[in-house]
């Protein structure tokens, strides 16, 4: 017989048997969605520089005329389209004074034989110190000779072709000097002197090289502000320190650095303030049309097809004659009225495909049967789940905004002179783009800085925002 008690379990048999297992635990941080968002972001350095440089723009914009207190529309027209330079001295003179000139009693003004070859005057020279208040020239005369033309240059001639711009003639050739008063800057000339017998000209020249200084009278520099109320012989002779232009002046004389920065106000203010406007209109009404559905989608989205199909220019047109705005105006009303009317099709479109890919998810269902009302599912719900592609659309809709701005103001329908716009800066720097090009290439600049910072700082939010780019790491 089988003994049964020998395999009866124990007590011991159910004790328990303890097991030491090593696990590693990975700890991560919780993050929220901006906050997982602003890390990603700040791992994409073109997106990181570009947010510096709108941040820097951002202070251009709104500091920057409290730093530089200059006025844009101050008109200098002793400095006109001076190129970017550092601090001038300038020269105090006495007031313009006629000059008699130089005539020579033992030469005749009209030669009795004229011969076939006249050579060079000799000994041509700057009579006293040349200013920008005026240059002075004095030759020796040069034998048959009827008279003598002189001309100026901004390089060295090579050849009689060559002479440059026709300031005059004398009235005989026992005339040797003349006095040239015309638009001086202080920059090299060289200046020709031909003798003529009164119908040809001479095909040998001579040559100078003068480099005014700049000059002013104390009646100019005190209407300037550059030196106080005093007696004019005590301030004749001194040097004193013009304004400084560090991105030069335009064609009337006005700083530059000033209209950019006044520039920027009015091109930012159209680039950023119709965006978002436009924008928070077409989220809302695109949020609504895509959380009803059916027949009401229908029609909002066919009226959003007829908004885009509307000509923009067409409306900018209409809106300028609709307010009484003529040629030469200012239009910065009509156009931030018609960027909002017509630029929020588009946002409506993307925020409506974006709620109906959540309005049937399983938060939007409960809220529904906790008694959540439509209004609030939408602006509580739906909308801010779609903050992050409403934020890149913002971020593209500026540079849009901004590239618009400027192009109707470069085609006069836009910012009108004297307001300062930097696509108005460009139709004007346009103009002197061959002898200045700095009038065109600052405000086009910032135009081009601008539009790309917005752009590649776009492309980061895309980037960071977007939760399939997040679930691929």
């Amino acid at each position: 017989m089988t003994d049964l008690t020998a395999s009866q379990p124990t007590v011991r048999d159910f004790e328990s048997i303890q097991v030491k297992v090593h696990t590693e635990q990975i700890v991560r941080p919780s993050l929220s969605y901006w906050q997982d968002a602003w890390m990603r972001l700040k791992h994409n350095r073109r997106a990181i520089i570009s947010l510096y440089i709108v941040i820097l723009l951002a202070f251009f914009t709104l500091a920057g005329p409290l730093l530089w207190q200059v006025d844009p529309a101050l008109q200098d027209l002793g400095q006109i389209s001076q190129s970017p330079s550092m601090p001038k001295q300038a020269l105090l003179v006495e007031p313009y004074e006629a000059w008699p000139g130089i005539v020579r009693r033992d030469v005749p003004a009209e030669p009795d034989v004229y011969p076939d070859v006249m050579a060079a005057p000799g000994a041509l020279q700057s009579f006293d110190r040349p200013t920008t208040q005026r240059v002075r020239l004095s030759w020796n005369p040069v034998e048959g000779a009827a008279g003598y033309n002189i001309y100026r240059n901004e390089q060295q001639p090579t050849s009689d072709q060559d002479l440059g711009l026709p300031l005059g003639s004398t009235g005989g050739g026992n005339e040797v000097s003349y006095e040239d008063r015309l638009n001086l800057e202080s920059i090299p000339y060289f200046y020709s002197v031909v003798a003529t017998d009164g119908i040809d000209e001479s095909a040998l020249f001579s040559v100078i090289i003068v480099h005014p200084f700049d000059a002013l009278t104390a009646q100019q520099a005190r209407q300037r502000g550059l030196i106080p109320e005093e007696d004019t012989e005590s301030v004749i002779g001194r040097e004193i320190r013009l304004e400084f232009h560090p991105f030069g002046t335009d064609y009337l004389g006005r700083d530059m650095l000033a209209r950019l920065m006044y520039g920027a106000r009015v091109s930012l203010f159209i680039g950023i303030v119709a965006p978002f406007l436009y924008v928070c209109f077409g989220l809302v009404y695109g949020g609504f049309s895509g959380y009803f559905a059916g027949r009401l989608d229908v029609i909002l989205m066919r009226f959003a097809d007829f908004v885009v199909a509307l000509p923009f220019l067409l409306f900018m047109i209409l809106f300028k004659i609709a307010f009484g705005i003529g040629p030469g105006e200012s239009g910065i009303l009509p156009m931030l009225i018609a960027l909002v009317l017509l630029g929020w099709p588009a946002t409506a479109r993307l925020v409506r495909g974006q709620v109906l890919q959540i309005r049937d998810e399983g938060y939007i269902q409960a809220a529904r049967l906790l008694g959540a009302k439509n209004g609030y599912l939408v602006l509580r719900h739906m909308i801010p789940n779609t903050m992050g592609v409403i934020l890149v659309t913002l971020t593209f809709a500026v540079p849009a905004a901004i590239f618009t701005e400027a192009f109707l103001s470069f085609i006069g329908m836009g910012v009108a002179p004297p307001t300062p716009s930097w696509g108005s800066m460009c139709n004007e720097g346009v103009k002197t783009m061959l002898s200045h090009p700095h009038e065109l290439i600052f405000p086009a600049s910032f135009i081009s800085i601008t539009v790309l910072a917005f752009n590649l700082l776009g492309d980061g939010l895309t980037e960071a925002l977007d939760s399939r780019m997040r679930s691929r790491e």
